[in-house]
């Protein structure tokens, strides 16, 4: 413990003495998070919706109809239950929950208006706007199709009797109740992504970068016949960009609040927590790199090239509804896509262990697996 106490001084020292890699750990991150706040869009496509049709009849059912024919809206869940939609856009499988009140279909023959409820998840700023408006046009044009006639005939009650025509009825009453991020605010949603990939960059990128110097510096051979074990150099050289993380996180965070007025509705320990396990990940991957390499040059290049594959298929700039199914699928094993949605999850949606236990164990499974192979490759291009 002392050696590794030692040479974890020794790698501070180094790091506090390069002026260049203290602005590219402290100031480049917050610069970048600022303008790379500022720049986002969001085009919606597939997005999953849940069903909550109370009604259930020929009116209702036209209804949801239209809404799966739209090339914007996804049907993931119909059930009978508003609380299981809650429960479903709380944990992020689904963006807006459809509710179809009972007597639907009555209140639009004997009143001409009909009320139909959308829950949207507005942790995702403009993005909920987007998805909004899209149903609101689907519903209105349906509401239109209602009024001119031309949708199928239903059956209609008239005391005794019964006959069949088709419906009377006007335009229908959406009443939108935005959910996480009632400003639809889409920098409440960009600045927690945003900060993970920083993170992602600092952990490894330079864990990476600095390992290669020593292959460079012919240091690391030199390493071969004194005490210190392998695992000891490892420890001490990654230990430092862990505590970094660390301190990145808390930049990313104050600067988020104060300048963008993110809001911290769930537990800063918690996410803190999910945070050390990640940059494990982030530290594993640097190391991996390093084995692969034999310059900084070289380590750059190749974790640019990992980095940015990982940060386009994390959700951070493209929602993952709208990509191909095989890309959400291959997703799965993008550790950057399960931090962002713990991230979000917990500063806009204020969730607890139970909301994120799925991303968290798939987290923490990646950072067994990611660092054990690194450490073993690692061992065997170096020895």
């Amino acid at each position: 413990m002392r050696r590794i106490l030692y040479l974890t001084q020794a790698e501070v020292l180094h790091i506090v003495r390069d002026r260049i890699l203290l602005a590219q750990v402290l100031i480049v991150p917050v610069v970048q998070l600022l303008i790379l706040s500022n720049a986002a869009t969001f085009e919606i496509h597939n997005t999953p919706i849940h069903i909550v049709d109370l009604d259930r009849t020929i009116v209702s059912r036209g209804l949801v109809s239209h809404l799966a024919a739209n090339g914007h809206f996804r049907i993931v869940e119909a059930t009978p239950s508003a609380d299981r939609g809650d429960q479903g856009m709380s944990r992020g499988n689904v963006s807006m929950v459809v509710v179809i009140p009972r007597h639907f279909e009555a209140s639009l023959v004997r009143t001409g208006v009909g009320q139909v409820q959308l829950s949207v998840n507005a942790e995702k700023g403009s993005a909920a706007g987007i998805v909004q408006s899209y149903a609101a046009q689907v519903l209105n044009q349906y509401a239109n199709e209602l009024a001119s006639g031309r949708r199928p005939l239903y059956r209609q009650f008239s005391g005794d009797s019964t006959r069949w025509g088709p419906p009377q009825a006007g335009p229908l009453e959406v009443r939108v109740r935005p959910r996480y991020n009632e400003t639809q605010n889409y920098k409440h949603y960009m600045v927690p992504g945003i900060l993970v990939g920083l993170m992602t960059i600092i952990g490894t990128l330079l864990s990476a970068q600095n390992i290669a110097r020593e292959k460079e510096l012919g240091t690391l051979e030199q390493l071969n016949v004194t005490p210190i074990t392998r695992g000891q150099f490892i420890i001490a050289k990654l230990l430092p960009f862990w505590v970094l993380g660390l301190v990145e996180l808390s930049l990313g965070l104050v600067v988020g609040v104060l300048v963008f007025g993110i809001p911290v509705r769930g537990s800063v320990p918690l996410l803190y927590g999910v945070a050390a396990i990640y940059l494990t990940v982030a530290l594993g991957i640097g190391l991996w790199i390093s084995s692969l390499v034999e310059t900084q040059q070289q380590a750059m290049f190749v974790t640019f090239f990992i980095v940015i594959i990982y940060l386009l298929m994390s959700g951070l700039f493209t929602p993952i509804d709208s990509m191909a199914p095989w890309v959400r699928n291959v997703t799965q094993g993008n550790p950057v896509r399960h931090f962002v949605t713990i991230s979000r999850a917990i500063l806009m949606k204020g969730a607890g262990p139970a909301e994120i236990a799925q991303p968290f164990l798939i987290l923490a499974v990646s950072s067994l697996v990611i660092l054990a192979v690194a450490v073993r490759q690692y061992r065997k291009s170096a020895s």
